[in-house]
């Protein structure tokens, strides 16, 4: 009778560990690119429930609100949230003066920071999600809400309309939006290869 070895040779071995390094090696940058996507997404999606929170206040207090960013040195970012206080609407000048008072503290966006900011990636201009025949210009400015970096919500539940664009600098895009006369808030995800957003 023969006699059965158990185990394995050196040379099997190794021919499985550079299988497996390989396998590695070639699922791990798509794993990556995967995982920045996610977080460009849900980075746009906290800002657009900071959006909620600031129409909900608005409607529930009967009030002209202003939804404020601010960006640290260190890329941190904050939210805060104001109210019209002298009937001209939340203006920067109305804030820096106190005549708009803060009505909620300055919250910290947990999914924004070094890697995650706002922002565009490098390269061509993504097409503008309100009209897909134009490209974005003046891609300096990552938050717009017409001439302002104010989202501003009514006691109606209206706004106004804008977006704010998140990226992670590389090629991941997504927007928070706020459509104008509903006060309607989405988020939307852009596809740089197809240069299309959804």
């Amino acid at each position: 009778m023969r006699t059965v070895e158990r185990g394995y040779q050196l040379i099997e071995l190794l021919i499985a560990m550079a299988i497996s390094s390989l396998v590695l090696v070639l699922g791990i940058p798509p794993l990556l690119s995967l995982a920045a996507g996610l977080r460009v997404e849900l980075a746009a999606a906290e800002v657009a429930s900071t959006f909620h929170v600031a129409r909900a206040y608005a409607i529930r207090h009967d009030a002209n609100v202003g939804l404020k960013f601010q960006v640290d040195a260190d890329g941190t970012v904050t939210w805060a949230l104001f109210r019209d206080g002298d009937g001209d609407g939340v203006l920067t000048a109305d804030i820096l003066s106190g005549d708009d008072p803060q009505v909620l503290p300055r919250t910290r966006i947990a999914h924004l920071g070094r890697q995650i900011h706002f922002g565009f990636p490098p390269g061509r201009a993504p097409r503008d999600p309100g009209d897909p025949r134009r490209r974005l210009s003046g891609l300096d400015d990552p938050i717009r809400f017409n001439r302002s970096d104010i989202a501003a919500f009514s006691p109606l539940g209206t706004a106004t309309p804008g977006t704010v664009y998140v990226t992670d600098g590389m090629r991941h895009l997504s927007a928070a939006r706020v459509f104008g006369r509903t006060g309607r808030i989405g988020c939307l995800v852009y596809d740089v290869v197809k240069e299309r957003w959804h």
